[in-house]
């Protein structure tokens, strides 16, 4: 721990060794993608090569403080949004893959128009609607997205689907 604390890099070497799998391991449990997480323990790894000054025996054990470092850094990469937009879009392999299916039989809305009509409303209702229900976006997302609070993403969906509710009758 000395010797960490004194940056010598041959420490760093050995920790790396005994400690990246164990890691690496809890990484991928949470982000679910190996490219994401081994990205997410370089970030780590250089993180707590810089923190290791910070570090204090007395609250607890090593392996427990980087296991935080690597659990909060892989909780922040799922929260970001570059981790749910990627989320939603599909690899090309797999569209490829979708295109050979049979059709869906469920019913889709924009089967019957449904996207034209919405071109009748205002833009600021519009995006709202589109990003909601064409796009699967949550309340919140969209919020984030259009930077807007969430009450006024409430209120144009509201009144998005009154204003349709009068067009599709």
């Amino acid at each position: 721990m000395r010797r960490l604390q004194a940056r010598d890099e041959s420490a760093m070497t050995l920790f790396y060794e005994r400690y990246s799998a164990a890691l690496y391991g809890v990484i991928f449990r949470i982000v679910k993608a190996e490219d994401e997480a081994e990205d997410v323990l370089q970030e780590a790894l250089v993180k707590i090569w810089h923190a290791f000054a910070s570090y204090d025996s007395s609250k607890g054990r090593l392996f427990t403080w980087v296991l935080n470092i690597c659990r909060n850094l892989s909780i922040d990469k799922i929260r970001s949004r570059q981790h749910r937009v990627g989320s939603r879009t599909q690899g090309l392999d797999d569209s490829l893959t979708a295109q050979r299916q049979a059709a869906p039989t469920t019913f889709r809305p924009e089967h019957i128009g449904l996207q034209e009509i919405t071109q009748k409303l205002i833009p600021e209702q519009r995006q709202i609607i589109d990003l909601l229900y064409f796009e699967g976006f949550t309340q919140s997302e969209v919020a984030e997205e259009l930077n807007l609070p969430l009450g006024t993403v409430k209120t144009r969906a509201r009144t998005a689907i009154k204003v349709l509710s009068k067009l599709i009758r």
